[in-house]
């Protein structure tokens, strides 16, 4: 977490002039240098510092370049972002720079401009975005010279008059040694040092002794990175129905910049709309790369799969923190370099160096996790839309739910809105929605097995008779929520979090999913000695086996973060899903969302009614998005589906809106409402947060600063609320608060900010050991 005050001193040169630092960022081009005079470059690293730093450098250097340059005791690397003749720092004071790397292709313009927009934006400085986009590859000096073998290959060739020499040193009984060296003699041109060592398996060793010697000369190209299934026949396109077929016609007419929100309801076709918008663009620029954004890493492998069989014969590249470090790394340089084509990730791929991109595609773009929550916390759909303004190229945000911010601006005419209203598949229909009365159930004197009502027990046993699946939903997983004694009333706390230890029975662990606190589950109630200490509430662990009670013959999985681990196994659990192998699946938010379950007729929701109480204003917004995204799970095959909501308020508006399947209700009746209460997107927002091990300390922070923003000129013109403690005000022993400010529009908080936050340097000097976090935008207070 951010901590300014944690700064180390370096050699820094004079901050930059607010107009200077745009025109770097817009250009990144090299400035007229004299004839005579030192040249010194900028370089911009990852430290809270909020200007970049001068050293002299070699006239190798260039603009976008890596390179390794001395930070106090200690070497850090940097990007060079402009070189120059002039600096406010003595010349005797300058240092050169260490290293640089002379085998990646330098960042370019846009990229830099997108980096220092997003410092911009978010008030970081520009090495703390540039270098936490980077692969982890090549943010050591060391790794990425292994990455760069990786990456290059070394050819070789015949110097010119060193034919005899050459002969001379392969002797005739080495009958490979010789081979290798006719070879080159009789080409005179390039040869890659895999196909030489297909000739003679000792090349490596040869070829270096002869370029020693002077006989051969060496050079190093880049090495492909991807394979292709070039043989493979690509997959035929499914024919498109009207809507898709307009809405393909209005990306792929689109020139320059264009905004286009695809609202489809759940089966609608909205990736096929998508796959034919890419394959115009690609088709019409044979260098041409294109960018989709998925949400979640498990939903990559299967558009991946599909994305392969259309486009065989194009490098696609991955990006996602699942990859190993190198892989990672390996498929960010395939995008830099423009040999990867297509690009499929999650949020990080939003900051991927694209140099040829042509199409943005961001699919389920209301989902929060295209938020970051560590570090930088950007909003990747909020870049792309950036990005593409930048660029000049179309973007197209996908979604059955979208985000109030994102239909607002349809609504205005910012974006264009292209609409699927029917399921793709001529004999789907949207599944019909039930809501179960909980309370009613009750007074009918029916109880629940383990939360599970007789309705949706009875429905899960037609769909068995029937050979169909089900899905239960369940946003919390583990056995139980809390472990309570019945005697004293004693809770499993965590320690080190205002949270409770969730029972996880199989593992007979208690664990604490805010700091990862793990404890053996007690035999009796550590404070009263009771040995009947009992669970309290349902995760999907309890829900799987009250499902093997009732039914012990079906054939029951479980998809959650516990079941998921290991590597590959989510996907592994999908496939067996999609094969028919398994008949319930129960599931969190990882089944809710992008999967095309062929044979699931029935979707059953536990317990969506703790979602209706939040002091979070969105909460209803997720809320719906979340029970439209799992219910679209149903009857995508035309075997009709249905949805089972077990709530004891069925009167909520948003599930009365779910019921008819009415997102524009839903969407106009929000709008309604925080244009009344002054809330996004008619208000803008942004949320500092600052913890401590005491919580006097926390807030004694936040009030400094409130004292601070009051004096600056801008104060007026914004709402400065309160610093209070956060909900969850405890996690790992550090008290946590925050505090709000709100604006009318996103110009006047943006200058209120540049006027404040430059402040907190100076109040986290007198509140010892504080750290600070700005969020703009906050989806979560």
């Amino acid at each position: 977490m951010r901590d300014r005050a944690s700064v180390r001193a370096g050699r820094r040169m004079t901050p930059m002039a607010a107009s200077d630092r745009d025109t770097v960022a817009d250009t990144l081009q090299t400035m007229p240098l004299p004839e005579a005079g030192p040249r010194i470059v900028r370089v911009a690293l990852d430290t809270p510092a909020d200007d970049c730093f001068d050293y002299l450098a070699d006239a190798d250097v260039s603009p976008g370049d890596l390179v390794v340059v001395p930070f106090g005791k200690r070497t850090a690397v940097g990007v060079a972002i402009q070189i120059t003749c002039q600096s406010d720092v003595p010349p005797d004071r300058l240092r050169p720079i260490v290293s640089r790397n002379d085998w990646l292709p330098p960042l370019g313009a846009p990229w830099v401009a997108l980096a220092r927009f997003a410092a911009r934006y978010y008030h970081r400085c520009l090495g703390e975005v540039m270098l936490p986009a980077l692969p982890p590859s090549l943010r050591d000096a060391e790794t990425w010279d292994r990455l760069g073998q990786r990456a290059q290959t070394v050819q070789y060739r015949l110097r010119a008059g060193q034919a005899d020499a050459l002969r001379e040193a392969a002797p005739a009984r080495a009958r490979t040694v010789r081979a290798l060296a006719d070879h080159l003699i009789a080409t005179q041109d390039w040869v890659r040092l895999p196909d030489a060592r297909e000739i003679c398996t000792a090349a490596p060793a040869r070829l270096t002794e002869w370029e020693a010697a002077g006989w051969v000369e060496a050079a190093r190209v880049p090495q492909a990175l991807l394979e292709t299934g070039a043989e493979a026949a690509a997959s035929v396109a499914p024919a498109l129905h009207d809507e898709q077929r307009r809405a393909v016609e209005a990306i792929g007419a689109a020139e320059g910049f264009a905004a286009f929100l695809l609202h489809g309801v759940t089966g609608s076709g909205k990736t096929e709309v998508y796959l034919h918008a890419m394959a115009d663009r690609l088709g019409a620029d044979p260098a041409a790369q294109v960018l989709m954004l998925v949400p979640e890493i498990n939903l990559t492998p299967q558009l991946q799969s599909r994305i392969a069989e259309r486009f065989p014969h194009l490098p696609l590249a991955v990006l996602h923190s699942g990859l190993a470090d190198q892989e990672r790394s390996l498929q960010w340089l395939a995008a830099h370099r423009g040999e990867a084509r297509i690009v499929l990730g999650t949020r990080m791929a939003v900051m991927a160096s694209l140099p040829n991109l042509k199409l943005i595609a961001v699919d389920e773009e209301h989902d929060t996790s295209y938020k970051q929550q560590e570090g930088l916390r950007y909003s990747a759909r909020d870049l792309a839309v950036w990005r593409a303004n930048q660029l000049k190229v179309p973007i197209v945000l996908g979604s059955a739910t979208p985000s109030m911010e994102t239909w607002h601006r349809a609504e205005q005419g910012a974006y264009r809105k292209l609409v699927l209203r029917e399921r793709a598949q001529a004999d789907a229909s949207l599944p019909t929605v039930r809501l179960i009365d909980l309370n009613h159930e009750r007074q009918r004197q029916r109880t629940l097995h383990e939360g599970l009502s007789v309705p949706l027990l009875d429905a899960i046993q037609q769909r068995l008779d029937r050979g169909q699946q089900s899905l239960l939903f369940l946003n919390r997983r583990g056995y139980a929520p809390v472990l309570a004694c019945d005697s004293c009333g004693w809770l499993s706390g965590c320690p080190r979090c205002s949270a409770y230890l969730v029972l996880h029975r199989p593992e007979r662990r208690l664990r604490c999913h805010h700091c990862g606190l793990e404890s053996p589950v007690p035999h009796h109630c550590p404070d009263c000695g009771n040995v009947d200490v009992a669970p309290l509430g349902r995760g999907t662990q309890r829900i799987e086996e009250a499902l093997s009670t009732r039914f012990p013959q079906a054939r029951i999985a479980r998809i959650d973060a516990d079941s998921t681990r290991k590597k590959g196994s989510a996907q592994a659990m999908f496939d067996e899903v999609h094969a028919g192998e398994v008949d319930i699946l129960v599931g969190t938010q990882m089944v809710a969302k992008g999967h095309d379950f062929q044979r699931v007729t029935l979707v059953g929701v536990v317990h969506p009614d703790a979602a209706m109480f939040s002091h979070d204003f969105r909460a209803a917004e997720h809320l719906f998005a979340s029970l439209m995204q799992v219910a679209g799970r149903a009857g995508r095959a035309g075997l009709g589906g249905e949805v089972m909501i077990q709530t004891r308020y069925p009167d909520a508006p948003a599930l009365q809106a779910l019921a008819r399947h009415d997102y524009d209700g839903f969407a106009a009746s929000q709008l309604r409402e925080r244009r009344q209460a002054g809330l996004p997107p008619f208000a803008y927002q942004a949320l500092v947060t600052s913890e401590h091990g005491e919580l006097e300390r926390a807030l004694g922070f936040l009030k400094a600063a409130r004292e601070h923003a009051e004096q600056c000129p801008m104060a007026p013109e914004v709402q400065l609320h309160d610093p209070v403690p956060m909900s969850m005000v405890r996690i790992f022993n550090r008290e946590r608060a925050q505090m709000l400010v709100e604006a009318g529009s996103r110009p006047v908080l943006q200058r209120f900010l540049s006027e404040w936050v430059p402040t907190f340097q100076e109040v986290g000097q007198r509140v010892k050991g504080v750290r600070w976090q700005l969020e703009i935008d906050p989806l979560r207070i």
